[in-house]
């Protein structure tokens, strides 16, 4: 429980307050009121902290992280021939936790490292166990790890050899803010990547400052329209001219374009009026398992695609 204190407290602020409370009530047992207070508060934050670092470690040594496939649609043919590997957590009794619940704290308390290599370790042996059936996948990186850990382009270089699996398979994600913070080692883990063989796509493309700029200087094969010019788009003439104008230069450039958060057959329409290239989101297919996500219709192996895109 949490009370409006003065006049100049906010809706969120109060919402926060409320939150710590809850996470002292818990902690004491559950079953009961807490009314917040600053001591409170500042036990909560320190104990739900706690909290995060103790499930990701034990995560980790557990091996309770999975990776879940959605599929992402080539808008020009109508078939699925990639999809990106999303990041979920095992909570108790089998409940899968999202990554925004538990990455941020992953990054205060330096674990988010492991956490990436995990994923490029299980991701190149998921595509290594499927070979035929997945042409290609996207494998998120956070931009601690691409400024931060000096040793793993070589990791990737390591597993790629040691699982056979074709490089071309593999596109790295990064966040365009990610891109932005450290441009010169962005740059640098770019062209390694590039030159192993590897895609690089830019995430939640538009959101930063001077998006445009870092298309020129980055080898970047896919751009990733964040969801905020997509959501709205069939209502929107203002989305509307930054998509196409992120699909001209992008196919000046020769870089794919791949609009996220697609929700209905009308916003596929509008892509495919602006020449976008592939389609993301719960209206396309929501993330499972591969087995399952792979046995989804529309879904072609690379043996039926022939030369990869």
């Amino acid at each position: 429980m949490a009370a409006f204190e003065s006049d100049d407290a906010t809706a969120g602020e109060v919402m926060v307050n409320a939150d710590l409370a809850m996470y002292a009530a818990k902690t004491a047992g559950r079953d009961r009121v807490v009314v917040y207070t600053a001591s409170e508060a500042r036990r909560a934050r320190a104990v739900a902290k706690l909290t995060w670092a103790q499930r990701i470690q034990d995560a980790l040594d557990r091996d309770r992280f999975v990776l879940h496939l959605q599929p992402i649609l080539e808008l020009a043919t109508g078939r699925i021939k990639h999809g990106e590997l999303l990041l979920r957590m095992k909570g108790d009794r089998g409940k899968l936790i999202a990554p925004g619940a538990f990455l941020p704290a992953a990054e205060r308390f330096g674990l988010i490292h492991a956490i990436d290599r995990w994923v490029v370790g299980r991701a190149i042996q998921l595509v290594a166990e499927t070979m035929e059936r997945v042409p290609r996948v996207g494998i998120n990186l956070s931009g601690e790890s691409i400024v931060g850990d000096p040793h793993l382009l070589t990791m990737i270089e390591h597993e790629l050899q040691r699982s056979s699996v074709d490089p071309s398979k593999l596109i790295f994600e990064v966040t365009e803010t990610a891109a932005i913070a450290n441009m010169p080692e962005a740059t640098r883990f770019a062209r390694g990547l590039t030159d192993l063989g590897c895609s690089l796509a830019l995430d939640d493309f538009g959101t930063g400052f001077g998006s445009f700029y870092y298309l020129k200087h980055l080898p970047v094969s896919y751009v990733k329209l964040d969801g905020e010019f997509i959501q709205n788009l069939p209502r929107s003439e203002v989305d509307e001219h930054m998509v196409e104008a992120i699909v001209g230069v992008s196919q000046a450039l020769g870089i794919k374009t791949v609009a996220e958060s697609v929700a209905d057959e009308e916003t596929i329409g509008m892509l495919q009026k602006h020449r976008v290239d592939y389609a993301q989101g719960y209206y396309v297919g929501k993330p499972a398992p591969l087995g399952v996500a792979l046995a989804q219709p529309g879904w072609i192996s690379q043996s039926q695609s022939g030369s990869m895109l």
